[in-house]
């Protein structure tokens, strides 16, 4: 049974509407703010676990959480504070929409918009990330919908600030918690939610890092498409001990659609893979494949908005830091929408690393769209050459005599040269007419002159295809190709070129599937795109792993 609601605080400059939901640890109230006058949410902790240690760290998050809350996809925090009655709560902003929860249990999303929230999401958490903070809770019913109908997470990493520690499973207040119906955990002591969790955070001693979060992302994603949480099986017993077998199992439900694209499931496999180091590195990376998925169906890629800030994490002096904090200790260095701009011709070295956020890696967040800045094949420019010019012979010229400006003796005999040579063609064709009784166009001979019969004409070249996604399974690695520039017709060869002696094969579709593929081993493949009789000039060599 879930606990009765708190009662609202007394706030200065604030009245109480209604209650708007409750969880674990806390109460959110719908207040009407005085001024300036507009609604606002207001959260409010409950104070039965709260120590002088989790009211400092309630402080270091509202901080860092306000520096978060200006991303687009985040929920906004315009204050923090403690109450007459001793309970610390915020104020945030009051998204009027329905959260993921509710929708997916009202609609069926189509593939588009989940994709476009599944990478607005990424951003907000990799935002989270590069500041030093862990999530921990990503479920539909963290992610609102503000007035402008976009998702905003909430639920920024307070559970994870106020747990002292996570309690293992096994203590069995996890089963407890189990909401009724939802298969989701409201427990404040959990600091989780089943269904979307990984398996690491079912551990006697719990480790998570952001890889734990790019899991609940995938999870959340493929909840929304299939209408039901990843590990759910209808019919069957979904307690919580059942979810958690089969998160530990890595057995995920076939999605119940047929308009997910093969391509999709792949990526939220990989992203929910039970050992962690077979997910995405980054929640970046994880919207980098969908936004891959995105261009296969012919999609515009959503944007990875990702501030170019460097975000630095309180530190309380005087103070050694709680080992059990929501920070990631690690930081990317995220580049977030970098444009392709021409060089000019003498231009000083460009860095690249922009954004300068603390640590680790620099990745690019934004993939190139189908027109990617690439040398030019050689074959297909068309380069004109000069013309050597025939003259009539100019004498030979003392050694002492400058020959770089021609004299007006040269020019004279360059002249009549010219005119000679006139007469000569008259009278051929003169000829011509008299013994043919006609004049036969003369035959266009291959010739270097500029605007001449000879000058090559070379169209575009078979354009080289790129790799969408890589996913390595069990026994096999899929490779999705796609073409930049697909014309009606088109298909793709291929074949191994670690493997000498193999010959070109079309395949079916837009994957090339490698089969008898063990973990570890180095796999390349040269593929091209087929035109009528024309292939590729320049084929894609791509391996895996690079």
């Amino acid at each position: 049974m879930r606990r009765p609601a708190s009662q609202p605080p007394e706030l200065p400059g604030y009245t109480f509407v209604r209650l708007l939901g409750s969880g674990g640890f806390s109460d959110v109230f719908l207040y009407e703010q005085q001024l300036p006058k507009r609604r606002v949410a207001v959260k409010v902790l409950l104070t039965e676990e709260l120590v002088g240690a989790n009211r400092a760290a309630f402080v270091a998050e509202a901080n860092l959480m306000a520096q978060l809350s200006a991303h687009p996809y985040i929920v906004t925090i315009y204050h923090a504070d403690v109450a007459s009655d001793d309970r610390p709560y915020f104020v945030m902003e009051y998204c009027s929409g329905p959260s993921l929860a509710e929708r997916y249990k009202q609609e069926t999303f189509q593939v588009a918009d989940a994709l476009r929230t599944g990478v607005r999401l990424s951003s907000a958490v990799a935002t989270a990330h590069s500041a030093g903070i862990l999530h921990r809770d990503i479920k539909p019913a963290n992610v609102l919908g503000n007035d402008y109908g976009w998702p905003a997470l909430t639920d920024f990493g307070i559970s994870s600030a106020l747990d002292d520690e996570l309690v293992p499973v096994h203590t069995g207040s996890l089963a407890s918690a189990l909401s009724e119906g939802t298969g989701s955990t409201e427990s404040a002591s959990i600091g989780m939610s089943v269904p979307w969790s990984p398996p690491e955070m079912f551990e006697d001693d719990p480790q998570p890092d952001v890889r734990s979060d790019v899991f609940s992302l995938a999870a959340t994603i493929y909840t929304i498409l299939a209408g039901q949480t990843p590990f759910e099986v209808r019919g069957r017993s979904n307690g919580t001990l059942d979810l958690i077998g089969r998160i530990e199992r890595g057995a995920i439900t076939p999605m119940p659609r047929d308009d997910i694209p093969r391509s999709l499931t792949t990526v939220l496999q990989k992203g929910m893979a039970s050992d962690r180091n077979d997910r995405f590195a980054t929640a970046v990376d994880f919207a980098r494949a969908l936004q891959r998925v995105e261009l296969e169906l012919g999609y515009s890629p959503t944007a990875i908005d990702v501030p170019n800030l460097l975000i630095e994490a309180p530190h309380r002096d005087g103070e050694d830091e709680d080992e059990n904090a929501t920070r990631a200790r690690t930081v990317s260095t995220i580049e977030a929408q970098p444009v392709v701009v021409p060089a000019p011709a003498a231009q000083a070295p460009w860095n690249d690393d922009v954004t300068m956020v603390r640590g680790a890696q620099s990745v690019v967040a934004q993939p190139a769209a189908s027109v990617v800045s690439s040398p030019v094949a050689e074959e297909t420019v068309v380069r004109r050459k000069s013309t050597p010019r025939t003259t009539a012979p100019v004498a030979e010229q003392p050694a002492q005599e400058p020959v770089a400006a021609p004299t007006a003796r040269k020019a004279r005999w360059v002249l009549w040269g010219g005119i000679a040579a006139t007469l000569l063609i008259g009278g051929a064709i003169t000829v011509g007419i008299v013994q043919g009784g006609g004049v036969t166009a003369p035959t266009a001979q291959a010739t270097d002159a500029p605007g001449s019969a000879g000058d090559a004409v070379v169209t575009a070249s078979i354009p080289t295809p790129s790799i969408g996604a890589i996913v390595p399974a069990d026994t096999t690695l899929t490779f999705t190709v796609v073409n930049p520039d697909p014309i009606e017709g088109d298909e793709f060869l291929w074949k191994r070129f670690d493997r000498p002696g193999e010959s070109l094969r079309a395949i079916s579709g837009d994957q090339i599937v490698v089969d008898n593929y063990a973990a570890g081993q180095t796999v390349c493949i040269d593929v091209s795109i087929k035109r009528g009789t024309k292939t590729s000039a320049d084929p894609l060599q791509e391996c895996y792993p690079e």
